[in-house]
C-alpha cells in the first residue's frame, strides 16, 4: 500500500480512500498497524477541525432516523457531514448486521455525507475500538460535523463523550420510568438531552418528559465548561423535521461559548491524554495475546482454575515476566 498517495487522496476528500483508510485502522494486524501509525504521520499538520459530536440514546428512540434528517438538514446548509455508527457485535460470533447504512438511505446517498457503520467487537463503552481514530480520518478529509452513534444507552457508554465537542443524549417520550432507567453517569455527561418523537399523540407526552429531564438537570452540579442554561432539555421530530434547527442553533451557541473561554482546546488536550492512557492498555492487552506470552497467561489461567495460585499471584507473575523480574515467592 502506497501510504503517500492514500493520504493524498484522503486530504483530497476521496470517499473510497477515506473508507479504505478506516478499514485498514481497524485492522487487528500487526503490519497494518505499521501503516496505520505511517498513514497519520503522513496526515499530520493537516490543521482541520470537524465539529465531533456523540449521540447515544435508547434502544427505539430513532437515533437513526435522527441523524439522517438532522444530517440532510446540515448538508443542506453546505456541510459535509460524516456519520460514525458502533453496531453491537455478537459474543458469540463476533459479527455485526451493520445495518445503519440501509435505514439511512437518503443521507447515504448525499454527495456531502459519508456513512462508515463498525462493528464494536469486545470494546466497551458503546463505541469501537478505533473509532477516535476514525474521527481523525474523516477530520483529514475535510468533514465539517462527524456524528458519532453509539450501540444504545447503558452505564459504560460514557466513552463516547471522551471523543466528541458535544455530546447528545436521545430519549423516547415515557413517564417516571423511563427517567429512573436512565443512569445519572450518562446524564451528567451529556451536553443536551433531545426528548424525540415530539408528534401526534406524542406531542403533550414529550413535552411533560422533557419538563422531567429539565427539572433533573437543574439538580447536577453545574460544570465549568457550560454557560449559563446548559446543559439542557429540548424536545425535537425527527419524523416530522421539528426542533432541529433549534438543536443546531443550541449546540452552535454552546462551542462557541466553549472556544471563547478556552474550554474547548482544554476539553480537545484531555481527550488526547485519554485516548494516550487507552491505547498503552489496549497495546499491553495485545502483547499478552502474541507468544510467548499467550502461553504464560493460558497456564497461569489453569493454575488459577484449579485453585493453586489466586487471580492476584497470577497476574504479578504475568507482570514479572514483562519486567524482566524473578515473580514474587508464595
Amino acid at each position: 500500500m502506497d501510504i503517500d498517495d492514500l493520504a493524498a487522496r484522503i486530504l483530497a476528500g476521496e470517499r473510497r480512500a477515506l473508507a479504505r483508510a478506516i478499514t485498514l485502522v481497524e485492522s487487528r494486524r500487526d503490519d497494518h498497524r505499521a501503516q496505520t501509525l505511517a498513514l497519520f504521520e503522513a496526515l499530520k499538520g493537516h490543521d482541520r477541525e470537524a465539529l465531533r459530536i456523540g449521540l447515544s440514546g435508547t434502544p427505539g428512540v430513532g437515533k437513526s432516523t435522527f441523524i439522517e434528517t438532522f444530517g440532510l438538514m446540515l448538508t443542506a446548509q453546505g456541510l459535509k457531514v460524516a456519520v460514525l455508527a458502533v453496531d453491537p457485535s455478537s459474543a458469540r460470533s463476533g459479527g455485526s448486521i451493520l445495518g445503519d447504512k440501509t435505514r439511512m438511505d437518503h443521507l447515504s446517498r448525499d454527495p456531502n455525507a459519508f456513512i462508515r457503520p463498525s462493528p464494536s467487537q469486545t470494546h466497551l463503552g458503546g463505541v469501537a475500538r478505533r473509532t477516535r481514530e476514525a474521527i481523525d480520518l474523516c477530520e483529514a478529509a475535510g468533514f465539517d460535523v462527524v456524528l458519532i452513534e453509539t450501540v444504545g444507552v447503558g452505564q459504560s457508554e460514557t466513552v463516547v463523550a471522551e471523543m466528541s465537542d458535544l455530546f447528545l443524549l436521545l430519549l423516547a417520550p415515557a413517564g417516571g420510568d423511563e427517567l429512573q432507567g436512565v443512569k445519572r453517569g450518562i446524564m451528567e455527561m451529556a451536553d443536551i438531552i433531545l426528548v424525540n418523537k415530539a408528534d401526534g399523540d406524542l406531542k403533550a407526552t414529550a413535552t411533560r418528559t422533557c419538563a422531567d429531564y429539565a427539572g433533573a438537570l437543574r439538580l447536577l452540579r453545574k460544570r465549568p465548561q457550560d454557560p449559563q442554561g446548559f446543559p439542557k432539555a429540548m424536545t425535537v421530530s425527527a419524523y416530522e423535521n421539528v426542533g432541529l434547527t433549534n438543536a443546531w442553533a443550541e449546540m452552535q451557541t454552546l462551542t462557541q461559548w466553549r472556544r471563547d473561554h478556552g474550554h474547548f482546546a482544554a476539553r480537545r488536550a484531555a481527550q488526547a491524554r485519554f485516548w494516550f492512557e487507552a491505547e498503552l492498555k489496549q497495546t499491553l492487552l495485545a502483547r499478552l495475546e502474541r507468544e510467548p506470552m499467550k502461553g504464560l497467561v493460558q497456564s497461569l489461567g489453569r493454575a488459577v482454575e484449579q485453585g493453586v495460585m489466586t487471580p492476584g499471584q497470577a497476574a504479578d507473575d504475568v507482570f514479572a515476566q514483562l519486567e524482566g523480574r524473578a515473580p514474587p515467592t508464595s
